[in-house]
């Protein structure tokens, strides 16, 4: 059975390169909001998450926050533009598998993503 992947970014174009690359191997879900994502975790199953960190609205530690009080445990990988440490690190302090810095290669999000499926 394919892996679903729910991919979770406010940029259109991010959002559709992203699902053009992970498409051929996983099943692609998107979101273009953190509020969005949640409505979604709550009623699909979901495998692992790529969450974008700089959302209006509702930025991706939020809406990583708020999976955690409704005990969603899915692993997550942030996404982020910034590349900023504090960033990176609050993202892994509150439990996230992985980080990713944008633009990202192709194969750099395979193997990502890849990586996180050997583990279970």
């Amino acid at each position: 059975m394919r892996k679903c992947i729910l991919v979770v970014d406010d940029d259109a174009m991010n959002l559709k390169r992203t699902k053009m690359i992970l498409e051929k191997q996983y099943d692609v879900l998107l979101a273009e909001s953190g509020k969005e994502a949640l409505t979604m975790l709550g009623c699909a199953k979901i495998d692992l998450v790529l969450l974008d960190i700089a959302m209006p609205d509702m930025d991706g530690m939020e809406t990583f926050e708020r999976m955690k009080k409704r005990s969603i445990n899915v692993p997550v990988i942030f996404l982020t533009a910034s590349g900023d440490e504090d960033d990176v690190l609050s993202a892994i302090r509150l439990g996230a598998v992985n980080y990713l810095k944008k633009p990202f290669l192709p194969p750099e999000l395979m193997k990502r993503v890849a990586k996180e499926f050997e583990t279970e």
